[in-house]
């Protein structure tokens, strides 16, 4: 069996479908964008390309990006299932010109439709779409499957200091994530939030770390091990579970989060999870601090693993 993924990894998760399907002896073939850099031929060519941008809606490094990708695709053999990860990225062109590439040719979307727009590749173009929005599965009459556990599981007595833990994007977020850091500095709650932009934030915490370079799931690893509690704070119009959330049922962490969709999930436990609205005033009970973890069955953890999500996804 031949299966190719395609997406941009940026963030250097999707990589892990691609192990998993090698696990499985599968002959399995990543194409990561993201990792694809246009270089403009002169500065005539990039005066250029802001003109065609600015008139006629053209790109120059948007087209040569599509192109980089048949390319690699047609490398490939004929392949029995591709997957595209963001196809909003993508025009339905060169959509049609990959999916002839393939038997099957399908869609993962962990991104609201709400902040990429598909609705130009909706007539037909994949013969299957998932997503992990509800909103978006109840709309379009998506396949609904959440993210995936990509981490081995963790001993629940492994150490761990009080820290409660987040590295976020500075965003429309960060205002709610800075009440968080003046919450838990005047209770003691011990907190190591990083907050990654080119600018530091006006009225910034004083205890919030501010970076600039973005850190993949290797340089918080030593954070997310040490820390007691992962917080996670959605971003506005979303609904689906971020990977935070699968790190902490994987090394069985608690959780607050702003995501009021998760307890609509069998994993949901509120001696575990703790949700928040940020349009209120934050109260968070002692005891969710003080309490033990309480494990997941093992049918439910096994659920949301990676490998149960590539038998699903690829009927295997």
């Amino acid at each position: 069996m031949k299966i190719c993924l395609i997406s941009f990894d940026s963030t250097y998760f999707d990589h892990n479908i691609v192990l998993e399907l090698k696990k499985k002896n599968i002959d399995a073939h990543h194409i990561d964008a993201s990792k694809f850099r246009y270089k403009y031929k002169s500065i005539f060519e990039k005066i250029s390309n802001s003109i065609k941008k600015s008139l006629f809606n053209a790109n120059i490094k948007q087209e040569a990006l599509e192109n980089h990708i048949l390319s690699e695709v047609k490398k490939l053999d004929h392949q029995d299932t591709i997957m595209f990860i963001r196809p909003d990225r993508v025009s339905k062109k060169n959509h049609l010109e990959i999916k002839k590439q393939s038997n099957k040719y399908i869609t993962y979307i962990y991104d609201s439709c709400r902040r990429f727009p598909i609705d130009n590749l909706l007539d037909g173009i994949f013969d299957e779409i998932y997503s992990f929005d509800l909103i978006d599965v109840k709309k379009y009459n998506f396949n609904f499957i959440s993210n995936y556990i990509y981490l081995h599981k963790r001993d629940l007595n492994s150490k761990t200091n009080e820290n409660v833990f987040i590295v976020i994007s500075i965003d429309e977020r960060f205002d709610f994530l800075n009440k968080l850091a003046e919450y838990f500095t005047n209770y003691a709650v011990k907190f190591k939030f990083i907050a990654v932009g080119k600018k530091t934030p006006n009225n910034m915490n004083k205890n919030i770390i501010h970076i600039e370079k973005t850190l993949s799931p290797q340089d918080i690893q030593e954070d997310l091990e040490n820390s007691k509690i992962f917080l996670d704070l959605i971003r506005h119009g979303h609904n689906g579970l971020s990977f935070r959330i699968f790190e902490a049922l994987a090394m069985q962490r608690k959780i607050i989060t702003t995501n009021q969709s998760i307890s609509q999930y069998d994993f949901y436990n509120p001696n575990n999870i703790l949700i928040l609205d940020e349009n209120e005033p934050i109260n968070i009970n002692p005891d969710f601090f003080n309490t033990p973890y309480e494990p997941l069955s093992d049918e439910t953890y096994n659920k949301y693993t990676i490998e149960n999500w590539v038998k699903t996804v690829f009927k295997i």
